[in-house]
């Protein structure tokens, strides 16, 4: 057991507190997508494009204080700075509800994901230091619990307010829950983590890590739409990427770094992290392809749409905690090949979807593929997690966090790129071969979605030879050795060897 924890009583109370915070937080991440189309046109916005920067701004300002979050975490208490966090995520929430232009709306999303984006590291470092490394797997299976079920109702929860609602209620019903989670941190939340206050924060770090992270999440969001060749898309991801280079090469060669890099000298956090990334750019690309299937090739509803997302996101919430115990009793290979192996099936099922699939065969093959990912990302991550001493935990969540959306961002951003290609290519392929004096409006839309599925179909065939990357390398985690002696050992240790690894 980690000597940090002999002597502590598990602080449920200030877990809990954190958890609603942090659902409020995860949920309003997916909250605002199908509501685009519909704040265009109360707030008259005439480009999908701006309006789309709603999404991407919140994804830009996490994407950059993310990596800020281990020093974050390292030189301030945890209340102070859950409760910071939870007021301005309060403050944007409260000026995009009642934005009255899009300009506020904007800066509104962009102050609730300055506030939000620290919550996620907190609550995983805080769930680190309270349980012992032999508990962490159910204990981080209801952290699961609320970073991937919140996201996954958002969509269905989105779509219901859409159709029968004003847009504004997506923001007014997550402005009282915040406030009440703010009321209770300031009233009881406590400190259960260490602190340094000596620690200092390295400005040139913190520049070249806003340029490099901010660079490429804005490169690959924007050539998503505007496409690879495109003159801003190429210069930023050029200017991100020598900006990222230099940070790494800082992180590596300072004492005190801001991120600190040599967590990856422990095999089994690198190759955790790894996974993680290879599956990120398969759930998240997942998450933009099934949407763009069912809506733009079905013409099933926002609403209906949702629904059908729903069993899946149940489904996840259920086997989270499930996935935690098993993890403690079984290790992480097992449950990380069973998961993989049934990803990768069902999205090779989702590439031989039709024009005239069933509604429950949409759903089943959704839901067991959801059923997968709730088997890998958390006993991978959690495995990784445990062969790092404490010191490192604030460095190795904020990795994680960082990688996992770089990889989410860059993955979604090329295989919508594949799609849309495909789509072009198909769509010309299949006009040619038709008499011009017969086309009509219903013929030239039924091929324009035909084309469409041709191009979903081929973006899911490349996210299974993805899905085929990670269970590749899940073969072979080890898992890492909790005893009291190997723990002792790691906490003690310089430098990593894999001693700790059963």
């Amino acid at each position: 057991m980690d000597s940090t924890l002999q002597n502590k009583k598990t602080p449920y109370v200030m877990i809990v507190i954190l958890f609603i915070g942090a659902f409020v937080s995860f949920l309003n991440n997916s909250l605002l997508n199908v509501a685009l189309p519909s704040i265009m046109v109360d707030l008259k916005i005439q480009d999908y494009s701006t309006v789309q920067w709603l999404a991407t701004g919140y994804m830009l300002v996490s994407g950059v204080l993310i990596p800020a979050s281990a020093f974050l975490l390292t030189r301030f208490s945890n209340r102070s700075l859950f409760i910071t966090s939870l007021a301005i995520f309060t403050l944007g929430t409260a000026l995009a509800a009642f934005a009255p232009n899009f300009s506020i709306l904007l800066t509104g999303r962009m102050v609730q994901a300055a506030g939000s984006s620290v919550m996620g590291p907190l609550l995983m470092n805080i769930m680190l230091i309270s349980f012992p490394r032999e508990k962490r797997g159910a204990a981080m299976g209801i952290f699961g619990l609320v970073m991937i079920t919140a996201p996954a109702i958002g969509p269905t929860l989105s779509g219901y307010i859409v159709e029968y609602h004003d847009w504004r209620l997506l923001f007014e019903m997550i402005l009282p829950l915040a406030v009440i989670s703010l009321i209770l941190a300031i009233w009881k939340a406590e400190n259960v983590m260490e602190q340094n206050k000596q620690v200092t924060l390295d400005y040139l770090s913190v520049v070249l890590s806003c340029i490099g992270f901010g660079g490429i999440l804005y490169g690959c969001s924007s050539a998503s739409s505007d496409g690879w060749t495109d003159g801003i898309v190429l210069t930023t991801l050029i200017v991100g990427g020598i900006s990222l280079i230099a940070f790494i090469i800082r992180q590596v060669n300072m004492e005190k770094p801001l991120l600190d890099l040599r967590a990856y000298k422990y095999p089994m956090f690198a190759l955790g992290s790894l996974i993680s990334i290879v599956n990120s750019i398969a759930m998240f690309s997942g998450m933009i392809l099934t949407p763009a299937y069912v809506q733009s090739v079905r013409g099933i509803s926002p609403l209906d749409s949702g629904l059908m997302m729903l069993p899946g996101a149940v489904i996840m919430g259920i086997m989270s905690p499930i996935t935690g115990k098993l993890f403690d009793r079984f290790g992480p290979r097992i449950l990380a090949i069973i998961g993989l192996t049934v990803t990768a099936v069902s999205t090779y099922m989702l590439a031989h979807l039709q024009m005239d699939s069933s509604y429950t065969h949409i759903i089943l093959i959704y839901s067991l593929r959801m059923f997968g990912m709730s088997m890998v990302m958390m006993p991978i991550m959690t495995n990784g997690l445990n062969q790092l001493p404490t010191r490192l935990n604030p460095h190795g969540t904020a990795i994680n966090n960082t990688a996992q959306q770089v990889a989410g961002s860059i993955g979604t951003a090329v295989l919508v790129t594949i799609m849309n290609s495909v789509t072009k290519t198909e769509a010309k392929s299949l006009m040619s071969s038709v008499d011009p004096t017969t086309l009509t409006d219903a013929t030239t839309a039924a091929l324009t979605q035909q084309a469409l599925l041709t191009g979903i179909q081929y973006s899911f065939y490349v996210t299974f030879i993805v899905n085929l990357v990670a269970l590749v390398l899940a073969l072979f985690v080890k898992r890492v050795d909790t005893s009291a002696e190997a723990v002792s050992k790691i906490e003690n240790q310089n430098t990593p060897t894999n001693a700790a690894v059963e």
